[in-house]
């Protein structure tokens, strides 16, 4: 298995854990997983797709990242309120992970093994470690949904409802 293949699989098992959980969740999006809050399915949508395009587009490649309009909603930094009216429909933030998720893989296609070690466009500052090469900022793009579907999991099972292995 190469490099690139390896991520590839990653990035598809990540989508498919996390996005089957937060489609389970299309009748109540807005459920956070704790009495205190937190992280709610249609915010966990809109941050992933939100966040991808901003790695892929802005750090790794140098451009402007399309959905930066959704910056004060999604990106770091972002609230989530138990507020609807606040946010796209999951149906809209569901096509946008697609239209990232498929310029992601675009991307990844057109890169060489040797390409992962390059240095990302526009790293943040003081982000070399996650960010700083195109193979780091990869490595990302696969850890990210599953570190979040956990909090998905949660908000689930404050619905009482069953584990789901995906």
């Amino acid at each position: 298995m190469t490099a690139i293949e390896f991520i590839r699989m990653g990035l598809e098992t990540s989508k498919a854990a996390t996005l089957g959980l937060i489609e389970d969740m299309k009748d109540a999006p807005l459920t956070q997983p704790t009495a205190k809050g937190g992280n709610h399915p249609l915010w966990i949508l809109g941050h992933l797709a939100y966040s991808e395009a901003n790695v892929v587009n802005h750090i790794i490649l140098g451009n402007e990242n399309p959905l930066i309009h959704w910056k004060g909603l999604f990106g770091d930094g972002g609230e989530p309120v138990a507020d609807a009216a606040r946010y796209p429909s999951m149906k809209e933030l569901t096509e946008a992970f697609d239209v990232a998720r498929s310029n992601t893989l675009g991307v990844l296609d057109g890169l060489a093994e040797s390409d992962l070690d390059q240095p990302s466009k526009n790293c943040p500052p003081d982000r070399e470690a996650f960010f700083g090469t195109i193979g780091k900022c990869f490595l990302i793009l696969t850890l990210h949904p599953a570190m979040h579907r956990g909090q998905v999991a949660d908000a689930r099972r404050v619905l009482g409802r069953q584990p789901l292995v995906a």
